[in-house]
C-alpha cells in the first residue's frame, strides 16, 4: 500500500471493510454541526437597491459602495434603529455594499430576525442617500451653482437671437442669404451641444438625483451557513478525515507485504505458500474483554488494506501445498528431523497455518509450534530439534520485528531454515465424493525427491 496509487478500488474496500466506523464517525461529526448550529443563531439577509442616474465610471461606483459600509453611514443607522445592545461597529459587520448592472447599489443587511434584516437594509439606504446629498450641498457653491443656469438663460437668448438674424437674412433666394442660415444654424446646434454636456456633467445633479429603489424584500431563508448546512458539512468532514486518516495510515505503513521482502528480513530462504480458509473461530467471538468486543462491533478488528482473500481450490488441493512445503522441509534438515515451528503472538492465520502443516508431516519433520511477541520475541533454547520455521502472514509485521525474531532465534543458538506464507483464501464448494478420491492419491506423488523443485 505504501508504494500503491490510491484507487476507487481502496476507498471501496475502506468503505466494505470499515463501514460500521465510517457510520459511527458520519453520526458524532453530524452532531457536531449540530452542535455547532446551536452555538450560532440563524441569520437572515436581504437588500435594499439605491439607483444612481446619470453617467457613472466604474472607480466611482466602487466609491459609492464603500461610501454606503463607511463608519458614518452605519453609525447613523445604527443610531436611526436604536437596537439593545448593538452599536455601529457591530453593525458594520452585518451590512455589505456591492455596484450592479444599471448603475445600482445594493446594499445588504443581515440581522437575527427577517424583519431586522429588512430594517436594517432599508436604513442604511436611506443614510446613504441622506448623506451623499449633504456631501453634495455641502461642496456646492451657490454663486457657482447660479452660474450654469445663467449660461443656459445666456444660451436660450442667444438662440432666440440667431432666429432672429436667420429670419432676416432672407428666405434663402441667393447664395448668400443661404450660407448666412447655414452658418447661424450649426452656431444654434453647437451652443445646444455644449448646455447638453454642461448638464452631464454636473456631479452635484446625478448625486442629488440618487432613488431608494422600495423597501427591501423579506428573507424567504435562513443565510447560509444554515443548520441543515451545517450538520452535513460536519458530517461530510468527519467522513473524509477517517478515509483520509485510513489512506495516511497505509502510506505510513511499514509492514512487509511481500515474500522476498519478508524472507530478507529474516535472512532465511522461502519454502513456499499455504492457504489456510478465512473463517473466524469460534472462540475468538466470545474471548476478549469489552475493548475486544467494542473493536468486533465496530470491525477494527480486521485488517482493511489487505487484499481479499482470494478463492483457492477444495481441501485435497490445499493439502499438496503443505505436502510440498514438508518435501522440501525434508530435503534441507538432516535425520533426526526436528524443527521448533515460531508462530508471530496475535497472528491467527500462521497459527492455523502451523497447525495444519504439523498434520501433514506426520512426524517427518516432527514439528514442535511455540508462539513468541513480535515486541519481545522470545524463543525457546535449542535442544534436539534441528533449526526454526517461521511461519507467518504477509503485511501483518514490519522488518524490525522479524528482525527482532531472528535475533531471538541466533540468541537460542537456532538456525532459521526457512520461512512459510500463510494466506487467507475463501474455500471453494465442496466436490463430490469420487473427486476427493481421486484426489487423495495425489499428495502421495507429490512428496516424492522431484517434488521439492515444484511451486507451492
Amino acid at each position: 500500500m505504501s508504494d500503491d496509487t490510491i484507487r476507487l478500488a481502496t476507498i471501496g474496500r475502506i468503505v466494505r471493510r470499515r463501514w460500521r466506523l465510517l457510520t459511527l464517525l458520519t453520526l458524532v461529526g453530524a452532531l457536531v454541526g449540530f452542535g455547532a448550529s446551536l452555538l450560532f443563531p440563524p441569520r437572515y439577509t436581504t437588500s435594499a437597491s439605491v439607483l444612481l442616474p446619470g453617467a457613472w465610471e466604474e472607480r466611482e461606483l466602487l466609491t459609492q459602495t464603500e461610501i454606503a459600509t463607511s463608519s458614518v453611514v452605519v453609525d447613523r443607522a445604527a443610531a436611526a434603529l436604536d437596537w439593545t445592545g448593538v452599536d455601529g461597529r457591530e453593525l458594520r459587520d452585518r451590512v455589505s455594499a456591492e455596484a450592479a448592472d444599471g448603475n445600482i447599489i445594493k446594499i445588504s443587511g443581515t440581522a437575527d430576525t427577517p424583519k431586522g434584516a429588512q430594517q436594517l437594509s432599508d436604513e442604511v439606504a436611506r443614510q446613504f442617500v441622506t448623506f451623499v446629498a449633504r456631501i453634495s450641498g455641502e461642496n456646492t457653491d451657490p454663486e457657482a451653482a447660479a452660474r450654469p443656469e445663467e449660461l443656459r438663460q445666456m444660451v436660450v437668448r442667444t438662440s432666440r437671437r440667431i432666429t432672429e438674424l436667420a429670419d432676416s437674412a432672407g428666405t434663402g433666394q441667393t447664395v448668400e442669404s443661404v450660407q448666412t442660415r447655414t452658418e447661424l444654424a450649426k452656431l444654434r446646434t453647437a451652443l445646444q451641444e455644449a448646455i447638453n454636456k454642461l448638464d452631464e456633467t454636473d456631479p452635484a445633479a446625478g448625486q442629488a438625483n440618487m432613488v431608494v429603489m422600495g423597501p427591501a424584500a423579506p428573507p424567504t431563508g435562513e443565510a447560509p451557513p444554515t443548520r441543515i448546512q451545517l450538520i452535513v458539512a460536519g458530517a461530510v468532514l468527519f467522513f473524509l478525515v477517517a478515509v483520509v486518516g485510513h489512506l495516511t495510515a497505509a502510506r505510513m505503513s511499514r509492514r512487509l507485504r511481500t515474500e522476498p521482502e519478508i524472507a530478507a528480513a529474516l535472512g532465511a530462504a522461502s519454502l513456499g505458500t499455504v492457504d489456510v480458509p478465512a473463517e473466524r473461530p469460534a472462540g475468538r467471538q466470545e474471548s476478549g474483554g469489552a475493548r475486544a468486543r467494542l473493536r468486533r462491533l465496530l470491525g477494527v478488528d480486521v485488517r482493511w488494506d489487505v487484499p481479499a482473500p482470494r478463492t483457492s481450490g477444495d481441501e485435497a488441493e490445499r493439502r499438496i501445498r503443505y505436502r510440498r512445503v514438508c518435501a522440501r522441509l525434508r530435503d534441507r534438515l538432516p535425520s533426526p528431523r526436528r524443527l521448533l515451528v515460531v508462530v508471530p503472538d496475535g497472528d491467527e492465520t500462521a497459527r492455523r497455518a502451523a497447525a495444519q502443516l504439523a498434520a501433514e508431516a506426520g512426524g517427518d519433520p516432527l514439528l514442535r509450534t511455540v508462539r513468541v511477541s513480535p515486541s519481545r520475541p522470545l524463543v525457546p533454547d535449542r535442544e534436539t530439534e534441528s533449526g526454526v520455521l517461521v511461519v507467518l502472514s504477509a503485511g501483518s509485521w514490519t522488518a524490525a520485528e522479524l528482525a527482532g525474531i531472528t535475533e531471538a532465534c541466533a540468541d537460542a543458538k537456532h538456525e532459521v531454515v526457512g520461512v512459510v506464507l500463510a494466506g487467507p483464501v475463501l474455500a471453494a464448494a465442496t466436490r463430490p465424493s469420487g473427486d476427493r478420491a481421486r484426489d487423495a492419491a495425489v499428495p502421495a506423488l507429490a512428496v516424492g525427491d522431484n517434488a521439492s523443485g515444484g511451486s507451492a
